[in-house]
């Protein structure tokens, strides 16, 4: 990045000699598709340069400012416009996508984030005891828990019961069948299918309880 910077002396203070300059890239001697690093970069480069001049720090600053809050805008903008795409789209899909799509939401990422963790912390568990026997504990325990998230979200046990049972049953059956199609070479010798195809039932409880309504 190149800073167009010259350094006449007032006094022992230097003063910025871009003060007038309207254009708030050419203020800050930067180009036109700086990033936000860059912009920080020249403003800060520049009030170490130009400290102690406070007319040179005001018109650093607000060149600066200006420039920041066009890429806030930008950035606004850009969300605003995707968003607006993606809910065309929803609206140009066919009827059995937009129904199947009233069963989901997209929940705030804390959230996403610790029920990954829990039906990861299952699937580890599960390995780590391969060799002592079975998942069915931790399988039924991942079991629990998705029903009792999905209690808390639709505020019905029985409906909760019927979504995580349905998508144990679905994870079991896609795991019999996938999971045998799997090289042996990639396969841990001590990993069995039992063990398998519950890391694929542990993927479809997180999906259940955390993205459907």
């Amino acid at each position: 990045m190149h800073f167009d910077v010259f350094f006449p002396s007032l006094g022992n203070a230097p003063t910025f000699p871009r003060i007038r300059v309207w254009d708030p890239y050419k203020r800050l001697g930067i180009s036109p598709y700086a990033s936000e690093e860059e912009i920080w970069s020249a403003r800060n480069f520049l009030l170490e340069q130009y400290a102690g001049h406070e007319r040179s720090e005001e018109s650093i600053e607000a060149a600066f400012e200006k420039l920041l809050m066009a890429s806030f805008q930008h950035r606004k903008k850009t969300k605003i416009n995707l968003k607006s795409r993606l809910k065309k789209k929803v609206e140009e899909s066919p009827p059995w996508i937009k129904n199947l799509l009233n069963f989901v939401e997209l929940p705030p990422m804390e959230v996403i984030f610790r029920r990954l963790f829990l039906f990861a912390f299952m699937g580890g568990w599960s390995i780590m005891n391969s060799s002592e026997g079975g998942p069915a504990f931790q399988v039924a325990v991942s079991l629990a828990a998705c029903i009792y998230f999905l209690n808390e979200k639709t505020k019905s046990l029985g409906r909760a019961f019927v979504i995580g049972l349905g998508a144990l049953a679905t994870g079991w059956i896609c795991g019999s069948i996938f999971v045998p199609m799997i090289p042996t070479v990639l396969i841990h010798p001590t990993w069995t299918l039992e063990l398998l195809t519950s890391l694929v039932a542990y993927a479809f409880l997180f999906l259940a309880c955390t993205f459907l309504k």
